[in-house]
């Protein structure tokens, strides 16, 4: 049995049963909720589940993704671990698409995130790449390679996903001028603001941008319409956009008018955004 004292309900989730609030507070400490997981805690079918994540991000609480749902929220990022697992596939189709416009020989920025680990990956069958990066995931990666020049930022190290970030990052990035800059993002915004939860991760990117003679920014679909507080900049900064499918209106119409080069990995993926309608069918 779950039972919630009634201390325990936020006022944001009173007209919620006591399996919905659990699922809210188990976000909220998590950062991601999964489907199965859920189903297997509380003995309900996924079906049961799957509904009260559509009732939960109709009210606007939950943020749907493909297997499970995340907080909304401007404040703070879903966890490291669960991240990885997020649009994995798609991630690793946008890696080699973005690999694809990469020359062997060139130098070039690769920033932290999941995203600019899967485009690591790719790149390593490329052939003496100049990689400078503030991630020591992506630096690990590309070290296989012994024809790779690969440098590492200094500054401080952030345990949870090995993100270099601070002011001697900055400096540190500053000291180079190459030709391609990969960034990811945490949101996007209707008016094509590009966000992120953290200033320090943001002013880290602004040097990359400013460092790099094109910049590339590669993300997944989810990511239009996502909350986040800290600004970074705007689609017009960008020279391409690699994405796995195309956002739905208004974003299609704004990326049109942000004069990028926009390139689909694939327009065959289930929206992993949302829910299919036959999840929410009822029980037999």
């Amino acid at each position: 049995m779950h039972n919630l004292p009634a201390s325990g309900m936020r006022p944001e989730h009173s007209g919620l049963n006591q399996r919905q609030t659990r699922i809210v507070e188990k976000a909220r400490a998590e950062g991601f909720v999964s489907i199965d997981d859920l189903a297997g805690e509380y003995d309900v079918t996924p079906q049961t589940i799957r509904r009260d994540i559509k009732l939960l991000c109709d009210q606007g609480i939950l943020r749907r993704y493909h297997g499970g749902a995340s907080l909304v929220s401007n404040t703070r990022n879903v966890d490291y671990s669960r991240r990885r697992e997020l649009m994995k596939i798609q991630k690793e189709d946008i890696g080699r698409m973005v690999a694809e416009h990469i020359p062997d020989g060139a130098s070039l920025f690769l920033n932290i995130g999941t995203t600019a680990e899967a485009v690591a990956a790719a790149l390593l069958g490329h052939k003496n790449l100049r990689v400078v990066t503030n991630n020591i995931n992506v630096a690990s990666l590309l070290s296989q390679r012994e024809d790779f020049e690969i440098t590492i930022a200094g500054g401080r190290v952030r345990s949870r996903d090995l993100a270099v970030v601070g002011e001697a990052t900055i400096g540190f990035i500053n000291q180079f001028k190459v030709d391609f800059g990969i960034i990811g993002i945490s949101g996007i915004d209707e008016d094509g603001t590009l966000l992120d939860f953290d200033y320090r991760e943001v002013r880290v990117a602004e040097a990359i941008m400013e460092n790099s003679r094109t910049v590339y920014l590669a993300t997944d679909h989810t990511k239009f319409g996502r909350r986040a507080m800290v600004k970074l900049g705007h689609l017009s900064d960008l020279d391409g956009l690699f994405i796995d499918q195309l956002p739905p209106s208004p974003y299609a119409e704004l990326l049109g008018e942000a004069n990028i080069a926009v390139h689909v990995a694939s327009e065959g993926y289930p929206d992993a955004g949302e829910l299919d309608e036959e999840d929410y069918e009822d029980e037999d």
